[in-house]
This record gives structure tokens, sequence and C-alpha cells, in this order.
């Protein structure tokens, strides 16, 4: 028995006596011990004796203990059973049920009584344990039934419309065997998709249906069919509904795992898990899988988009996509033959015959039980001669049914249009013209349709029916005036099967079934007036205007004036309870607001109500609130709106990634349209403002905005795409066609829609890195390489792969990667380079047009291929320049470089004009090779890691260490075209030129992007934050540029015409991270862009630069004293540069203790009195006293060495001299100046980052690259809470603060987080992330402010209630993350009581680095 391999179920029954069994101990390690939840379905039935030891040594012959051959007791298997007992007693408990029974000497003896009632007890309570086992088993069953209760529904409903449909099906016979033949043909390989299509009512649906009944007997009993009929459930309505459905039934069906949250918060990521699904089953190599969707004309987000972006242009083996669409007018079908491009995918759906016809007529008749007299049976042939349309046929049949036997009918219209003319003409006769026009008015105006309650609630607010219906006879109450139900019934009735009724958000709606008929409403009773009509009573229903007793005038005939009556109408409020939202009100009225032309209503009722953005966000999710926003918007001129619109868009990664959550929506809106509220007052002013008031109210700790700190709408950033990628290796631009492709580590590309910003393509084939990507073909075709060594020609309109060519490369991983891939267009050839081999082959065929093989101990570093010399250029790592014909693979010639010597190529770029290629070499030299020689150009300081060209060719830039040198070309080759370097604060990794050379983008590993203007001689326009990961990737498309990382998922676009269009606000350009604040946010310092001996001051309220401080020497480090108005610039030379901010004129300086000695670090006391100046091993403290015209600085008045080997990374002082400083191992020390004492702090693991003290000089907090965060007891020298915080992304505390109370501890993390933590009991309170890291926090009276790397500065408060209602998980938005706390009082408590193991083996571990400590607090998401 393998007991672990039992799907759900399994028990485990033993009995152990005193026999140790290998086989069964090793299956309880298996299957119980090593497995997290390996109790589930375990029990363990254990016998205890008592007194057992006592009478071992007497008898011999007991049979309940193990003895070896000579009779003694055998002591080794009684101990591996205590073993095992323990270990069972310790890793499982719940699952030991003991038996205790009393010694006798035949305790084992069959006829000993007290042996047979442990015999019946332990039988008694394997079964009860067993029942009850099960019974848990089917409860949990149940309740993962509840949790999929809308998915049973949604396949139920479904399933019921196919059998309704195929109860009448006949005739397609033929069709359906082609089709068979064809599933049966293409099920072994890969294929296109097949799609179904005719005019409306031709049948497509009942064919569709019987097509799903039939598949098991075409493909066998083992397939699995997904049916949806599109347009009839909510789901089946919107395409990203629609693909979570399809996506959890498969999963269902095969046993896979289903669907995870995160992958179902973004519409990018449910379509790559959908594309990723079909080929799971196809690989599976058994059942086949059969989706079939029927009108996908009904999908609304297809109807509106120019492609269909889940759509798999080819079908892996064993998996078939049958679609059905209308054809006859532009539409669904015309976008889908964009993607689906073979002929043969396309099946026509034709008429019936006149016999089949007939049949059908027969068979409807027979399914009402219904017959018709030979003369109605003759005018109804005559009627239909020859028709076969089914949908002319139901609508016959509906008029025929309706004859009594004595009926002389009239004869039937000729077209299906007339025949819905002739319906309705006779519903007017019957029912009135009124009632008739406005029921099916309100059905067809609805958006998705209206419930019978709804429907009676509309009738009794429109006063034209009332008056029709009341004109005979007065309403039966005086208080209140209700539409009769009773007509309503009969018009139902009739009305018959021209009604749909559909489940959506939990209602059954009535739609019209049949697109002619809502064709046919829409002409006959909505021109004109009397749709805006329709559409403003539907408002006034779902906005609630006459609700709850609101009373509503009428004059009805009989009475002749005014009524005010109460029309008791459903309440509509925008929340039902504090989860449950009015979706039906959220979904309809903006629909109803536009068409009825209330557009004023919906800009303040709706798009610019922040309870209406909450609610329908948290509801329907972001992109339902962007849908919104680009269906309604566009109705509005009003700027506002769109600013609003744009502020969601880049709201939307913050909002997928953590989860849509009122705190994150309000959060994220506010910090982005807060720089509009006083130019937008009316519409952005009013959201900040309910925003804020939201935020009063809000009943957990929360971190609340009080101005803009986030990117803003109407910036350079476009978007941020993220959650279908691994780490991205490749971007190409298909300018044309305004897509962006890209290329990943795990093998997949995507193609995003620049226009819709979502993926249309999702292709895969690759099984290795992408390499690289070339679009061309104007935009149409994209190839790619990968390490899997072969190269995949696409169609990115249809996404089908042309063709794949295997470079002949070798699995080895070891092997040289792709270096280069050039395409031809003008040839038709495409060129590979890789590591000592060069390939080529023809475009249109794939055919081999040759293959250089070089020598694999040299191989070759830079390939370019000079397309005006028909020369294929190699400079190979020994520094041998080959020439071989690019049309032949010839070797042309040969020889070695004469202007490099002792160095290796890194890096090249061809100059095609120039017939030359650039390259870059390993000590700095640029060398200009041509075939006839090469030339030095220009010899930098560090190796050369890029070379990048203007798309002119006009313009060269060389990347170098930090630095990029930009050339100019001239007739020679390449000159110097600016005297200065542009210059990061880490290593640069890519540039690229704007397409009109007048800007340059650079980006480095600290994820910064530069925008440098090239028109102004190298002036730095802008600083962009990328991805949070070092940018190694940019692509250009006009004024797009894309940015993306080997390191991150996630890419940005940014539009970089901005730069030329007034900013709301000018973020200020630092990049160093040593930031400083003074006037309460006024002003900002940073190191002078360009010139680091420069102290930049930055105006907040102009978005200026106000005045440049001259330090002499590179700054290293500011601080300033608020309330003595004092700058603090420490320089590289160790000297101290000392500005009063109210006469910047007048200078002090502090000298060095050493010279040349840089300062690393700096600090003031809470009180301002003393200042700590850091170097690597020495640290100064001065004394700063009150003076006129300013403060007075003194001393050092103490000066004390660290005599450690390690440099000194942060410091604090206090005002009675002591001195805390960290190391950059983790060390931490308290001096005491006075008496000349060191106290060692337990140590951090690594670097300390951030040091600060409380402002009442009790406490102290210490920060370190380890997300380790320490609460110091300054009086005791020990630490209060140790507090580590760690998730996926976070690399280590930046900065630190203490509330202005001191009750709280304020931290910016490295993963571009700020928590807030309280010193009472170590609570992680808050945790807000903010999208830049923050350079330090300053402390306020009811929060901080904070610059951060994007340029702003961040003005929070912080809110917390002094009573929480209730326990809010502040990382339950924060994928992965973890939160521990550590409490000494609590160790010291659990010392008390005798645990002291655990915490002598935690305090032992804590001195190394304590990164095992054990948690009191641990908050997993």
């Amino acid at each position: 028995m393998d007991p672990w391999a039992v799907s759900t179920f399994w028990l485990l029954w033993i009995i152990l006596l005193g026999t140790w069994v290998t086989v069964i101990e090793w299956e309880i390690d298996r299957g119980l011990l090593s497995l997290t939840d390996g109790d589930q379905g375990a029990t363990v039935f254990l016998r205890e004796i008592q007194d057992l030891n006592k009478h071992i040594l007497e008898d011999c012959a007991l049979k309940m203990v193990d003895r070896l051959a000579d009779g003694c007791l055998d002591t080794d298997a009684q101990n591996l059973l205590s073993g095992l007992k323990g270990r069972i007693a310790d890793t499982q408990p719940g699952v030991l049920k003991a038996h205790h029974l009393p010694w006798s000497r035949d305790l084992v003896n069959p006829k000993n009584k007290a042996h047979a009632r442990y015999l019946k007890e332990l039988g008694e309570q394997f079964v009860a344990r067993a029942n009850h086992q099960v019974l848990e088993h089917l409860r949990e069953q149940e309740a993962g039934r509840q949790e999929l209760a809308w998915l049973y529904q949604e396949i139920r409903h479904h399933l019921g419309l196919s059998t309704e449909a195929t109860w009448t099906f006949c005739g397609r016979q033929e069709l359906l065997a082609q089709l068979g033949q064809r599933l049966r043909q293409s099920d072994g390989h890969p294929h296109s998709p097949l799609v179904l299509f005719g005019p409306p009512g031709i049948g497509k649906t009942a064919l569709m249906c019987k097509l799903a009944e039939q598949m098991p007997g075409l493909l066998g009993r083992k397939t699995v069919t997904v049916l949806r009929l599109l347009g009839m459930s909510q789901m089946s309505s919107d395409a990203r509904g629609l693909l979570q459905s399809i996506c959890f039934q498969v999963c269902l069906a095969y046993g896979l795992p289903l669907p995870p949250a995160q992958v179902l918060e973004a519409h990018a990521r449910v379509v790559q898990f959908f594309h990723t699904l079909l080929h799971t089953v196809s690989c599976r190599n058994f059942e086949s899988l059969v989706i079939l969707l029927d009108s996908m004309d009904d999908v609304d987000s297809i109807c509106r988009a120019r492609r269909v972006p889940w759509l798999p242009p080819r079908c892996p083996p064993r998996i078939h996509l049958i679609l059905s669409a209308c054809s006859g007018k532009p539409g669904i079908l015309d976008i889908m033959r964009q993607t689906l491009t073979d002929p043969e995918a396309y099946w026509e759906v034709k008429p019936l015959s006149g016999n089949q016809g007939q049949e059908m007529i027969q068979l409807l008749l027979a399914a009402s039980r219904r017959t018709l007299s030979p003369g109605q049976r003759e005018l109804l042939w005559a009627s239909l001669p020859e028709c076969g349309h089914p949908g002319r046929l139901r609508l016959a049949f509906e008029e025929a049914r309706k004859w009594a036997s004595f009926t002389i009918p009239a004869p039937l219209a000729s077209t299906a249009k007339e025949a819905i003319h002739q319906l309705c003409a006779r519903l007017e006769q019957t029912h009135g013209q009124l009632l008739v026009a406005h029921v099916l008015s309100y059905i067809v105006s609805s958006r998705h349709g209206l419930s019978e309650a709804e429907l009676k609630d509309v009738l009794s607010l429109d006063d034209e029916v009332l008056e029709a219906v009341y004109q005979d006879w007065t309403p039966p109450s005086k208080e209140l005036l209700r539409f009769p139900p009773l007509l309503w019934v009969r018009l139902r009735r009739d009305l018959g099967h021209c009604l749909a009724r559909r489940p959506v958000d939990g209602f059954t709606l009535l739609a019209i079934a049949h697109r002619q008929l809502t064709e046919v409403i829409q002409e006959r009773y909505l021109s004109g007036p009397e749709r805006a009509k329709r559409h403003g009573v539907l408002a006034d229903f779902f906005s609630g205007a006459w609700s709850q007793g609101t009373k509503k005038l009428i004059t009805l005939p009989l009475v002749g004036k005014p009524l005010n009556l109460d029309r008791k109408v459903a309440p509509q409020p925008l929340w039902f309870s504090d989860t449950v939202a009015n979706l039906r009100k959220l979904k309809e009225l903006p629909h109803h607001l536009v068409h009825s032309g209330r557009f004023e209503e919906l800009k303040q009722e709706v798009l610019g109500s922040m309870n209406w953005i909450s609610c329908r966000g948290v509801s329907g999710g972001i992109e339902g609130l962007l849908e919104d926003f680009d269906l309604y918007g566009p109705h509005l001129d009003c700027p506002e709106v769109g600013l609003v619109r744009d502020a969601l868009q880049l709201c939307r990664p913050a909002l997928e990634l953590r989860g849509m959550e009122r705190s994150i929506l309000y959060t994220e809106l506010l910090a982005r349209l807060h720089f509009f509220a006083t130019s937008h007052p009316a519409l952005v002013g009013q959201l900040c403002q309910q925003a804020q008031s939201w935020f009063r109210l809000c009943p957990h700790p929360v971190l609340v905005p009080l101005g803009g700190f986030l990117q803003p709408p109407g910036g350079p950033l476009r978007a941020t795409f993220t959650g279908c990628h691994k780490g991205i290796t490749a971007m190409g631009w298909s300018l044309e066609e305004k897509l962006l492709v890209v290329g990943t580590q795990d093998g997949l590309m995507a193609v995003w829609d620049m226009e819709e910003q979502q993926v249309i393509h999702i292709l895969t084939g690759h099984t290795g890195e992408v390499r690289s990507v070339k679009v061309f073909g104007k935009g149409t075709l994209v190839l790619s390489a990968s390490k899997d060594h072969t190269l995949r020609l696409w169609n990115l309109l249809s996404g089908q792969q042309k063709f794949t060519i295997w470079d002949g490369g070798s699995k080895d991983p070891t092997d040289p990667e792709i270096w280069s891939l050039h395409v031809d267009e003008a040839k038709k050839v495409v060129y590979l380079a890789s590591g000592s081999k060069i390939s080529a082959w023809n475009l249109e065929t794939a055919e081999l047009v040759f293959h250089i093989l070089g020598d694999a101990s040299d191989c070759w570093m830079c390939t370019a291929v000079l397309a005006s010399r028909a020369t294929l250029l190699t400079v190979s790592e020994g520094g041998v320049v080959s020439l071989w014909s690019s049309g032949t693979g010839k070797l042309q010639g040969r020889h070695h470089l004469s202007s490099i010597k002792e160095e290796t190529p890194t890096c090249g770029v061809s100059v095609q004009k120039q017939g030359k290629m650039v390259t870059g070499f390993s000590k700095g030299s640029i060398s200009l090779v041509s075939p006839g020689g090469d030339s030095l150009l220009e010899k930098l300081p560090e190796a050369v890691r890029f070379l990048v060209v203007s798309e002119d060719e006009s313009l060269l830039a060389a990347g170098f260490g930090r630095s990029v040198r930009i050339f100019l070309a001239d007739s020679q080759g390449f000159h110097r075209f600016m005297a200065t370097d542009l210059e990061h604060e880490d290593t640069v990794e890519i540039a690229g030129f704007g397409p009109e050379n007048n800007l340059i983008v650079t980006a480095s590993r600290d994820a910064l992007i530069q925008v440098w203007s090239l028109s102004e001689q190298g002036t730095l326009l802008d600083i962009l934050e990328g991805v949070g990961a070092p940018v190694s990737l940019l692509a250009w498309a006009g004024a797009l540029v894309a940015s993306a990382s080997q390191q991150s998922s996630s890419l940005k676009v940014w539009d970089l015409t901005y730069i030329q269009k007034p900013r709301a606000c000018t973020p200020f350009l630092d990049r160093t991270g040593l930031t400083a604040v003074s006037h309460n946010g006024s002003y900002v310092y940073f190191p002078k862009i360009g010139d680091k001996n420069k102290v930049t001051i930055w105006d907040s309220a102009e978005g200026e630069e106000q005045d440049a401080l001259d330090t002499s020497n590179e700054v290293r480090c500011l601080e300033v004293a608020q309330q003595a108005n004092l700058l603090f610039t420490g320089l590289v030379s160790g000297v101290v540069l000392v500005f009063p901010l109210n006469s910047r004129q007048d200078v002090m300086c502090i000298p060095p203790p050493e010279a040349r000695k840089a300062i690393n670090c700096m600090a003031l006391s809470k009180g301002e009195e003393r200042l700590a100046i850091a170097y690597d091993s020495i640290v100064l403290v001065l004394d700063i006293s009150p003076g006129d015209p300013c403060p007075v600085i003194d001393g050092p008045t103490y000066t004390f060495y660290t005599q450690l080997p390690e440099a000194i990374s942060s410091v604090a002082v206090l005002a009675d001299y002591r001195v805390i400083y960290g190391m950059t191992n983790g060390d931490l020390f308290l001096y005491e100046c006075a008496n000349s004492k060191v106290f060692p702090l337990e140590a951090h693991g690594s670097q300390v980052t951030c040091m600060q003290v409380s402002h009442k000089e009790q406490l102290a907090v210490s920060g370190s690259e380890e997300a380790l965060l320490c609460l110091w007891d300054l009086q005791a020298c020990k630490w209060r809470f140790q507090m580590s915080y760690t998730n996926s992304y976070c690399r280590g505390v930046q900065c630190v603060c203490f509330s202005k109370d001191d009750k709280y501890v304020y931290a910016g993390l490295k993963d571009r987080s700020i928590i807030v933590w309280s010193v009472l009991d170590g609570t992680l309170l808050a945790v807000q992330f903010v999208h830049a890291v923050v350079n330090r926090i300053i402390p306020t009276s009811n929060g901080f402010i904070a610059p951060t790397r994007h340029g702003y500065l961040i003005r929070e408060r912080f809110q917390c209630p002094s009573s929480r209602v209730s326990q809010q998980d502040p990382l339950k938005n924060f994928k992965k993350a973890v939160w521990k706390v550590k409490s000494r009082q609590r160790e010291e408590l659990a010392a008390a009581a005798g645990a002291l193991q655990d915490s002598r083996s935690a305090s032992a571990q804590g001195n190394e680095r304590k990164s095992n400590k054990r948690s009191q607090v641990c908050l997993l998401v």
C-alpha cells in the first residue's frame, strides 16, 4: 500500500505493539511526519500497558515486547519504538489516540475479558474516527464547492440553454460530419481554431450546441467539452470573466491547480494563464479539449477592440477552439480575420433546405403540443416557400401557434424583419401600443437587461404608462401608485421565446433573445427623443431618486389635478452592506445618464464621486473602473475627467499588485491628484476633499497624504506593464502598428498594444531565454533569437509563427550566447552571429544561405553587417579583424588591429553610412574598424560597456563606468561632441537617442533613468524611476521609450513629449539620495547635478532652483538644524562647512582631525545643542550654542577613536555627550564621552544604515541592510524590540525616525515602502507603498515629511485611533511579506517560566546575526 498516493483521503491504522517494523516506520515518516498536512485523514492508535517495564524481566515469554534469540530484551527495538512514538507526539500530536490498559500476564490472550473489551473499544473508536474523518472531508469538499458555486451555476446555465437549443435541431448532418472529420484530422498536430459564420438567425447557436453534444462520439469518450453561449450570462459577456470561468472549468476537469488570486487580479495574467493552460493540457497527450464559444459578437470588450487579444492563432495538439460569429456587416468577423488568416478555418453556415425547414416547424409544433388544420398548414407553407432560415421559421411558428382551429390567418410576412414588425403589431393590438413600446424599450435600453422586479419598478415611475393604465379607473390607494403587475404577466406570456433569462450579478435578468428583434425595437420605438426619455426613467430608477418615500407628482386623467404619490420603488444605495455593493446600480446608472443627456449628473455623481469610484473599483476591479471611464468619459467635455482616468491608469500596477482596497485606492489617487486640487477645484478638488473625509473616519491606523507625491497624470509615465513576464531580456517596437514586443527569460514573448494597453498575443515556442528581437516588414513581422538555438519568425498581426530555424548549436548551456542578430530586408536575409560561427538564412524560405565557422579558441566578440559594402566584419577576442562576403560567406580578408594592443573587444556597433564598425575595448579604447584598417577614436578611463548610434548615425554614445560620452560624426569618423560627460551615481547600463537627436536617455544599475538635452549641451532635464531594478533595456518609438530590467517582470513606457508641456509640479532633480529639508519642507538641499562641489537650494513652492552654495569639494552628507537655521555640509575632504540659512553668504568651517579623511555621516542631537561628525574610525562631538547674528559652534569638545578595522556607517548623538554609532559589519556601540566608556550593543547582521534617537533621548532605533529594526533602551543598553520585515522585494532599511511624541517609529525601506511601528508593543501599524525610495524622514507634529528619489516631498499625517475596532493586518496587501517582532520582556517571562533553552539558543545566535530568532508575532500574507 502506498498511503500518500491516495488523492484526497487515507486512514492509517497502526497498532504499535512491541514489534518494530521498518516498512511501517518508513510509511509513517513519509506519509505523516514529513508532510505539513500529514494529519489529514491519519490516525495512530497507541496501546500503553501500565507498569509494563516492571514486569518485562519477570517473564521471558511475554509476547508484548521484542526479544533477541537468546531471550534477552531487544533494547534497540525498544529505543527505536520509543523514538518513533516521540516523533509522532512532537510532530502530529493530534493524530494520537492512546488506549491505557492495566498489566495482566495473559493480556494478549483472546479469552481474557480485558483483552476482549479492549478490542471492542478499539473497533468502536476506529469506526467513529473513520466516520469523523470522512464527514470532515466531505464538509471541506462542500466548502470548496460553495467557493466555486458561481462556476457550477455558469456551467449549468449554458448546458440548460444548450439542451433547449437542440430540442428542435434538424438537418446540418453533412456539415456536422465535415466538422467532425476536420477535428479528427487536426487532433494530433497544431492547427487553427475554427470559425462558423453566417447571418443572424441562421442557426449557428443550435449547430454549436449540437456539436458540443456529439463531441464525445467524434473525438472519444474522454474528450472534455467546454461550451459557452456568449452574452447569455454576466461572465460570458466579458472577456475577462469568460477566460476566468473557462480556466477554472478546465483546471477542475483535468485535476490541475486553480488559477491563483494574483493571476485573477490582472487580465494580462489571465490571458497568459489561459495560453499556458492550453499547452499544459496538450502535453498530457491523452484527453482532447474542445472549447466552443458561440456568438463572439456578444462579448462587450471584443466589440469595442481592434483585436481579440486572448484568441490563440494556433491551437496545440488535442486542443480545439470553435467559434461562431455573425456575417453581413463589419464586426467581430473582420477582427478575427486579422488573427486567424487561414481561409480553411472559416466555415459558412447556410440555410436549411425547404424540407428541413418544414421538419423544423413540425418539431416545434410537436414540442408545444400544437397541430394545424390542413388549410392553415398550406397557408404556412405557402408563406414560407423554400425558407430554410431558422430564425424566420421560429417567428413563423410563434405566429402560427396563436392560431385557433377556426382561425383563418392572414398571410405571413415574407422576411424576418417584416415578421418581427408583424409580431410587434399583434402585441400592440392586444396590450396597447404604449405599454408594449415602453416595456420593450426599457429592456433593450438597459445595459445587461432588467429583472422583473426592476421592470415593474421602472414602469411605476413612467408617468406616460401610468396615465394610460389609469385612464378609465382610479388607483386603489391614495398614498402610493404602482403599475398593476397583472398587465405585465399577460404581456410576458405573449412575448414567450422573445425574452431570454440571463444570470447577472446574482439576479435573473430579462433580455431580448434575438438580435434582429432588438434592431426592430430600436427602429420602431427608440427613434428621436423617445430614446432619451426611456434612458431618463431608467436613470431615475437606478439613482434612487424616487425611493424611500420620496413622492413624485402625476396628473391622472380621471382625477384632473396633480397628485404627489409614493411609487414604492426599491432603494438604490451604493452599498447594501460593508461588503456587498449594488452591482446593478454601478453598471446601469452611468449608461443611462449618458444616453439621457444628463452629463453634469454623470460628472458629479459618478465619475467625480470618490464613493462611486471606490465602490466600482472594490467590487469590479481596476479594469472595470477604467472601462467605465473609457466608455463614458468621452461624452463629457471635461479635461478633469481625463486627469482622473489617467491617474487611475497610473494606479493600476499598485492596485493589481497590492489588491483593490479602499485605503490603497484613496492613497494612490490622492497622492497623484492633489497636485491639481487648486487648479481644478470643481472635480479634482472635490475628489481630494472626499478622500480626506474618508480618511478622517477610517477606523484603522493609516497614513494620510497631505499633498501630492506620486507621479501625477500628464507626466512622463505613460503606462506600467506587469503580470505576464519573468525577467525581460529583449524588446522591440512596431511603430506602425503601435505594438511593443517583449522577450523574457523563460522563452515567452508578449505583444502589447500601446493604445489599448493590453497583451494581444502570447507567443510561445522558445524553450530558452529570448536574447534578441528584430521588428521589420513595416512593423508586421518580428524575428526572435533564443538561447535554445532557434530563430522564429512571427506575424505580429495574427500572432502566428511563420517558421522556425535551428542554428545548429548544441544544447550545452556553456556554449556562447547569441551576440548579434541582423535583418537585411532588401536582400531578405537574416544573419546570426554567436561565438565562432555566423549563419545566414533566407527570410522567405528559411533555407540556409551560408554557414561560417571560425576559430573556437578565438571567438568573435563583435560582428557587423556592412550592407553598403556587402561585407560581414568580425573582431575576435585576440584582435583579429575578418572580412566575409555577406552574399556568399566567403572570406575576403583578415588582419590584426593596429591601433589596439593588449585589449579585448567588449562591444561594437555598425555605422552603415561610413561602412565601418565602432568597437569598444576592455581598457577604455574606442576604435573605428573598417575593411581597409582601423584607427583609435578615443581613450576612455574605464572599460567600454556599450556603444550606441543615433538613427541617422550622426551621434555616437559610449558608456563607461558611471559616465556616457557623446561623439559627433564627421568626415574622419567621430569627434567629441561635449566637453563634459553625462554622469550617473551608479554604473551606466544602456543609452538611447531620441528620434530628433535632441535628447538622450541613459539608465544605470541604481534603477534611475536620466533624460538629457543634447541641444542644451547635456543639460539634465529629468530623472525617472525605473522598475526598482537595474535598467538593462531601452527601446525608442517616436517620443515613447520603454525601459525594462532582466531582474524585473515589469516594464514602463515613458512619453518624453511632456518636456515641452507645463507640469503641475516640477520635481527636484536629486540622484544622490543626500537630501536635506528645512522650513517644514519649503526648501530642499542636495548636491548639484553635474557639479557635486555645490549644493542646490530648491524652492518647493515655486518648483525651481533658488540658489546654489559653493562648497569647493564633493559633498558627502547634509544635515539641517531646523531651529538654528544652519546647513551642515560634510565634504570628501573631511571639512564641514556650515551655512546660516538666513545669511548664506556667511560660512563657518569645521576642519577635519586628519588631512583628507572623508566624512561618512553627521548627526544632530534632538535639541540641536550637539553635533557629531563621523569619519571611518573617528568621531568628533561639538557644541552648538545660541549667538548673534548666528549660532556659535565650539569644539570639538570630545574626540574618540573606534580602533576597529570596520568603518562607521551611521551615528547619533545625545545632549549628554553620549554617541551611538553603527559599523559597516553590523556592530553597534554606545560611547559615553564624559567617562570615555564604550558599551557594545547587540549587533546587526549587516551594515547599519540608519540611527535615530527619540525626542526624549530615552530610546534609539537602528536599521540595517537586512531589513532589521531594533528599538534600544539607552539606560539599560539593551534592545526592547527587534523587528524583522521581509518580503519578496525588500532590500533593507533606508532611513528611520521617531514621531514627535515618541509613540511611533517611521521607517523608509529600500523596497519603496514606508512602515509605522508602535514603540509601546512593537506592533506593525501601517505599511504604505510609495513607489520610490525615501531618502530621509523628518517628523512633524502629526506625521512626517520625506523626500523621495522621484523628486517629490511626501507629506503625510499618521492617524491612529485610540481604540482600534479590529485588528487590521497591515500586510494583507503585500504578497509574501513577513513581519516578525521579538520582545525582550516576553523572552524574560518565557525564561522565568522555564523556556530557557529557546532563549539561550536565540541569544547565542543573536551574537552572530539573530536571523533565526523566535518570532512572538508573525503575520504572513
